[in-house]
């Protein structure tokens, strides 16, 4: 059996390149996805990704897509890496038995790589909810300032532009939030995080694991990467999609800034009742469409790079069979 054991190691290099060679991909999809979920009807400012990320350019030049990306690329190595090691962890201890995976402890494995990962994804999204919005929060700002001085002119083309008002940087962020509210500042939304990431991945593993299985060769050898890619693509969406209305319900509740006119909320319930009174059901389906073009290439990325076992090759590891 002592070949069969995990090279933790290796597992966290593997989730850790696979983090960050996904998030450059597709930072600025999520950032349109955070922009549409925060904002509310009436104060509208984007009616899809497209219409957002160019609005995004216009305003904010190129890099502003890229704003939260920075928290991002610092913490997604370790996020990534403890979700995929946590569930080749449980499922190498739920097999040890020798038999066959069954759904049940697939999804239990799942489960645990969800519950272990929020530890370091719930401040990662705090912090990177904030700088994603903040520009949709100042071009809100903007616009009603100039329809103030429109007003107050009686018409007449507003002459002085308000001064921009400047953005926080992530160091400023924690800061401030470790001195106004302690550890607990960053967990905010801890409850909605695990309600979004422990069923992501009770969906997630065990369908990406049978895809991969039907893409396997008869003589049991592990599948090509391009089916890894693609199973990873597909139980990624599938499983994004799914979860999507926590996610709406998490991204409202960790926004510590708000539009004007827009709802404030006391927690999950609170929130969830308040996006199905005031903007009803599809609202929890905002973002949606953002988050499966996200989340697709990220995990088919990190899935390709965990299966082929880049981080093996690099210390001269033997590589694990897959179960």
């Amino acid at each position: 059996m002592a070949d069969k054991q995990i090279s933790l190691p290796a597992k966290l290099i593997n989730g850790g390149i696979a983090g960050l060679i996904g998030v450059t991909c597709v930072f600025p999809i999520d950032l349109a996805k955070t922009r549409l979920q925060n904002q509310q009807n009436g104060q509208r400012l984007y009616t899809s990704m497209s219409d957002c990320l160019i609005k995004t350019i216009r305003s904010e030049g190129y890099f502003g897509m890229y704003r939260g990306a920075a928290v991002n690329l610092t913490l997604v190595t370790p996020e990534k890496a403890i979700k995929l090691a946590a569930n080749d962890f449980f499922r190498y201890q739920l097999s040890k038995d020798g038999q066959k995976l069954t759904l049940v402890k697939e999804m239990l494995a799942g489960c645990g790589a969800g519950t272990c990962q929020v530890i370091v994804t719930t401040p990662m999204e705090m912090l990177k909810i904030q700088l994603q919005d903040a520009g949709r929060i100042a071009a809100q700002k903007k616009i009603l300032d100039a329809q103030a001085q429109l007003s107050a002119q009686g018409g007449s083309q507003p002459s002085v532009e308000a001064p921009a008002t400047p953005r926080p940087t992530a160091t400023q962020l924690t800061r401030d939030l470790l001195r106004t509210q302690g550890i607990a500042g960053l967990y905010k939304g801890l409850g909605a995080t695990l309600l979004r990431d422990v069923p992501f991945s009770i969906v997630y593993f065990p369908l990406f694991a049978n895809l991969n299985q039907l893409g396997r060769p008869a003589s049991g050898e592990k599948a090509p990467f391009y089916v890894s890619f693609l199973a990873g693509c597909v139980a990624g969406s599938a499983a994004a999609v799914a979860v999507n209305p926590c996610d709406v319900v998490k991204t409202r509740l960790q926004s510590l800034q708000r539009g004007v006119n827009e709802d404030t909320y006391t927690g999950f319930l609170d929130c969830a009742r308040k996006i199905l009174r005031h903007e009803g059901p599809t609202a929890f389906l905002k973002g949606a469409y953002c988050r499966a073009l996200v989340i697709a290439p990220l995990f088919g990325i990190a899935q390709v790079v965990y299966f082929l076992g880049i981080a093996e090759t690099l210390l001269e590891l033997p590589q694990r069979p897959q179960h």
